[in-house]
């Protein structure tokens, strides 16, 4: 009986310590669980460690495109900047422009002045011999003025020491006044001797003056013009004549 009882309680006491294990393992177990469980959410916290690694990737990016958005507003800053001083500078510019324009004008082309006398100041005369026809000299006055001139008239020349002005070939008359615009130029041929000697009174000049005539026709005005002659000088005698001006040289030395 006693063995029995001995028995029972072992059993019993055994039954408790695996009871006791069971409840240990049960127990170790749920704590393992439990550990794990706050693994899992050390592990989910990990993740939102590394959503605030991505947040501050996010951050980072924000950075970026605050930079960005600065980089973009700063250099939308400067171009609208140097487009709104280009402007204005255009704007100054077209008034600067808008102020030279308002300067007076210049003075009216010389073709629309009035129209002044041919004389010495006003032009430039040359004398030319001619071959054909022979015995003739080509008067040639040049506009060197700023004006157009009228050549009235006919040249009252005055060779050496010669007292008188020749007389002028009537039919040689034109229909219009010569018109000198600046530039231009007028011409008059001068007999200077008989082809066939019938002339007399004949000797060599190596000096002229040429004077213009005004609109009355009525003596000389303005300045007198000095045109060099040849070295050897030309031949002249009392068969001296001129012609009046023409504004085309063909006309002039036809007489």
């Amino acid at each position: 009986m006693s063995n029995r009882r001995t028995s029972r309680t072992r059993l019993v006491g055994a039954a408790a310590t695996v009871v006791l294990a069971a409840l240990s393992l049960t127990a170790c177990g749920d704590g393992t669980g439990t550990q794990d469980e706050g693994a899992a959410k050390s592990t989910a916290t990990s993740p939102a460690t590394g959503g605030s690694s991505s947040g501050t990737g996010a951050t980072s990016e924000g950075t970026t495109g605050s930079s960005g958005t600065t980089g973009s507003s700063d250099s939308a800053g400067t171009t609208g900047s140097t487009t709104a001083n280009g402007s204005s500078n255009a704007q100054q510019v077209s008034a600067g422009s808008g102020r030279t324009a308002r300067t007076p004008a210049p003075k009216a082309p010389a073709t629309s002045a009035k129209p002044v006398t041919c004389e010495g100041s006003v032009t430039k005369t040359v004398a030319s011999p001619l071959s054909r026809p022979v015995n003739h000299m080509l008067l040639t006055v040049t506009n060197t003025g700023d004006r157009t001139c009228y050549l009235y008239g006919y040249p009252a020349v005055r060779f050496g020491e010669a007292q008188a002005v020749p007389p002028v070939i009537e039919d040689s008359q034109p229909q219009a006044v010569v018109t000198l615009a600046p530039g231009e130029s007028g011409y008059a041929s001068v007999s200077l001797s008989a082809t066939d000697g019938s002339a007399s009174n004949g000797y060599t000049a190596k000096s002229l003056a040429v004077y213009f005539q005004g609109r009355s026709g009525v003596g000389s005005v303005g300045k007198g013009a000095t045109p060099s002659l040849p070295a050897k000088g030309v031949y002249v005698d009392d068969s001296l004549k001129v012609t009046y001006w023409q504004q085309e040289m063909d006309d002039a030395i036809m007489w």
